[in-house]
């Protein structure tokens, strides 16, 4: 068994000990607002790296609490480049970056300590996701939700911009890497390369948003997104991300379709994020007892790792472990044939 191989195996044996679905956190700018972080800013909440890191790791630990299998870590807004023209030198802001990993590592780590003495809890050791997000994110304009980089972004260009982030959250401790809201299959292909040419060697999923419930929000089918993702052994899982819940369940039976990787679903409240205006809308969003009705059917149609995105709370999270933790009781009790 090679190395990769073996440290690939390190996601597919939390999904087996969470009894074929594994719980990842939830939103994380939502949480750091509720205690009195301010936000508003090109950086998104990457800001509190630099401002307030006891907040991070505050709200990682009110996920871990909430019964979260992976923290996602705050670095999805976290760029070189955004870094740099708020004045920091690269190496404060490699520093910085590193951080987001070991707040959550430490967080983590706490959190299984003060396990030691409880007998019998239903608590996983948790995985540390190092946040990747998609260019779009670091452009803080919303394209993101629409994949239009412009014509003069290329491949080698996005395979740039990402590279060094890569290698520092993988050098920092990372367990896994988390691609997320990636919105077209320019931006897909330059993760997988980048996976293949840096040769890393821990789990990785790819996520993409989706604004029509049908494609990638470039109006690439997932069909030619994923045709990319599936020739690669780097990457683990595939999945979406940041989409409304009620696009979900209809998105994992066509990823069934297309892919024999693990899918991974954490979507949004429902809300809409007006990427320019930089404020969300008014509509209608799932409450926490739908997000537990429908976990149950996410898992049902084959996803094996579920969680929330924007808007979402631990208490969102915990709906989601609750109603994952019944299916997984429910299978045990249920007499052998």
């Amino acid at each position: 068994m090679g190395v990769g191989e073996r440290k690939g195996s390190v996601l597919e044996d939390l999904i087996e000990r969470a009894g074929g679905c594994a719980v990842i956190d939830g939103g994380f700018a939502t949480q750091l607002e509720k205690h009195g972080a301010a936000i508003n800013d090109p950086l998104w909440s990457a800001l509190c790296l630099i401002k307030d890191p006891h907040l991070i790791k505050r709200v990682h630990m009110e996920y871990l609490e909430a019964g979260a299998d992976v923290l996602i870590t705050s670095s999805y807004q976290a760029t070189l480049p955004g870094f740099l023209s708020k004045g920091l030198s690269m190496e404060e802001a490699e520093s910085l970056l590193e951080k987001s990993v070991k707040l959550a590592v430490e967080a983590r780590d706490k959190f299984w300590d003060s396990l030691k003495g409880v007998p019998e809890h239903s608590y996983n050791q948790a995985l540390v996701a190092a946040s990747i997000g998609s260019y779009g994110a670091y452009l803080a304009d919303g394209s993101e939700y629409s994949g239009c980089y412009g014509p003069d972004i290329n491949l080698d260009k996005l395979k740039d911009f990402h590279r060094r982030r890569l290698q520092v959250l993988v050098n920092a401790g990372a367990d896994l890497l988390a691609f997320e809201t990636i919105p077209n299959k320019l931006e897909a292909q330059a993760c997988v390369e980048l996976l293949e040419e840096e040769n890393i060697e821990i789990p990785s999923w790819i996520c993409f948003s989706s604004v029509d419930g049908e494609n990638a929000p470039s109006g690439e089918s997932f069909q030619d997104c994923l045709d990319i993702l599936n020739k690669s052994n780097k990457v683990n899982a595939i999945g979406i991300n940041c989409a409304p819940p009620h696009f979900i369940e209809s998105l994992i039976g066509k990823f069934k379709g297309l892919t024999s990787k693990a899918i991974v679903v954490y979507p949004n409240s429902g809300e809409v994020w007006d990427g320019l205006a930089k404020r969300w809308l008014p509509s209608k969003c799932f409450g926490d007892d739908k997000f537990e009705l429908y976990a149950a059917r996410w898992r049902d149609a084959g996803a094996q790792l579920i969680g929330g995105c924007c808007r979402t709370t631990p208490l969102t999270v915990r709906a989601i472990s609750n109603a994952l933790r019944s299916l997984e009781e429910a299978s045990l009790d249920s007499p052998r044939l």
